[in-house]
Parts: structure tokens; sequence; C-alpha cells
């Protein structure tokens, strides 16, 4: 189970390593938080009225081309997107969204899912969000409350029979290791680095913060990364097809990073790090 704040984060975030998954035979299921209402419309070619006024209908369509793509399951939460404050000081964000639930309500949904679905591993952000946007950190907080409440029975009844997952990891897909060497790759290969400006806020704004979450897993899934920008590019509203995340070719992705990378968080089974595959001790515990 991989959770999401809005529609496309699951294509940019772990779309790989779900593909890969589905491919071996693992159902997957992506649980996306919110309608994604608030969000931006990012690709120049879309950014037309019709769009903007039916966001919330364009974006689920979105979502079911990207979940049929990468052959998942997927379910909304049914949560407001809360948009991205910003301004100095940011605006208070609006009523009724998603980050201003209280964590018993947000959660709720997301236990009921864990009890239904099942799963063995589950995927969501660091307690950052992975970037600070306010459903992003709300997104860890359900996901890690999920994790820990969905196996006691004493905890949200009527949302199905109790049910632990065995384990919970955080993405580490935009680390500075990784970014480092695309940006080195596409420099060697005389091409010209989307990651320079990257590199500069590495380097100025390194406090120390994502350094505590340490890559113990890195799952090989180069095959699957036409799979994943494909699922990037359903989501029309978002991914501008001329734009950054098609600018490093495949062939050199797949050779300077052929994985992706996660955090175990949590673990209530034997492993051995560092990890390549999210089921190491859970295939020698369970039947998959």
């Amino acid at each position: 189970m991989a959770v999401h704040a809005h529609p496309d984060d699951e294509s940019s975030k772990g779309a790989a390593t779900m593909a890969r998954y589905v491919a071996e035979g693992v159902e997957v299921l992506v649980v996306t938080c919110t309608g994604g209402e608030r969000g931006d419309i990012l690709n120049p070619a879309m950014d037309r009225p019709e769009v903007k006024a039916d966001i919330g209908k364009v974006r689920e369509a979105e979502m079911a081309r990207a979940r049929e793509i990468l052959g998942v399951r997927q379910s909304w939460l049914g949560f407001v997107d809360s948009g991205y404050p910003e301004g100095d000081p940011p605006p208070p964000l609006p009523e009724g969204c998603f980050a201003l639930e209280p964590l018993e309500t947000a959660a709720e949904p997301l236990v009921r899912a864990v009890r239904e679905f099942r799963p063995h591993v589950m995927l969501t952000y660091d307690e950052k969000g992975g970037y600070p946007h306010p459903d992003h950190v709300k997104c860890h907080e359900v996901s890690v409350e999920a994790f820990d409440a969905a196996g006691d029975p004493e905890r949200y009844p009527g949302t199905g029979e109790p049910w632990q997952p065995l384990k919970l990891y955080y993405h580490m897909t935009f680390s500075k290791e990784r970014v480092l060497a695309l940006h080195t790759a596409m420099e060697n290969a005389g091409l010209e680095s989307p990651y320079a400006d990257w590199m500069k806020r590495f380097d100025e704004d390194d406090t120390g913060e994502r350094a505590k979450w340490e890559i113990t897993t890195r799952v090989p899934c180069a095959d699957h990364f036409e799979t994943r920008d494909q699922a990037l590019l359903a989501h029309a509203t978002q991914i501008d097809p001329n734009g950054f995340w098609f600018v490093v070719p495949l062939d050199v992705q797949r050779e300077a990073w052929p994985t992706e990378d996660y955090h175990l968080a949590r673990s209530l089974v034997d492993t051995e790090l560092p990890e390549d595959d999210l089921f190491a001790g859970v295939r020698e515990k369970v039947c998959l």
C-alpha cells in the first residue's frame, strides 16, 4: 500500500517500484488522500478555462489513466486539497482542508483501508512530507497512525477486523546522492544537467535534516522507468512533457541510478540492512 497526498504523487515517487512488483504478481493499492483540487496547472498546454473550472474531475480522470498504466488498484480517502500556502507570512489554510483535519478523523478512513486491503508493506513520506506541503506532512501523520493503530482491536472500532502491516517505509526519492549521480552523469555525457540549481541548494541549505533518514533500501526497477514516465504523463495538468521530469535520458538514468530508494522506518520482521527488496523478511514470514 502506497499512501500519497495528491493524484500525481504516486507517479513521481515510487512508481517504477510499484510497476516492478505488479509485474511480479504483487497486489498494489495506491491510497490518495485528497483530490488535488487546489493544485496549480503546471503544463501550459492544459492551462485552459474549462480545465480550471473542473480541475477536480480532470485530475480524477488523470489518476484513472495513471493507475491503469501502473497496473495498481487505487482508492480515494476523500479529503480536500489544502493548497500550498505561499507568502511571508503564509496565509492561513482554507477551512475544511485535509491538513486541518484532526488526526483521528483523517486517519480513520486509512485505518479502514488498511484493514480491508491487508497490506504487508506500506509506503509514505517522512515527517517533513518529502517537501513541506501541508498535505504531505499530514499524509505522513495519518500513515504512521494507521500503521500503528490498524492492528489494535481497541482502536478505530467499526473500521473492520484488525490487521497489522509488517513494514513501513519512507520515500527517499530526491536524495542528494541520487541528484548528484544524475547531475554528474549528464555532465559526463556532454548534456546540460537540470540539477545545477539543486546542487547549489544542497550546498547552501544542507542542515543535515534529510541526512538523518538514511537510505536503507534500494529497489532495482530501471526496467520500469518507462512505465513510470507514462504514468507521469497521464497527469497532464501537472506534468509538462517538455519539462524537467524528462530531461535526463532513460539510458543515463538506468546507468547512473537504477533504483528507487527508501528508509525503513518500522519493521516487525527480521531483515538485514541494506535491503534491495521491500519484502525482505516478509517473504520468509508469509506467502506472497
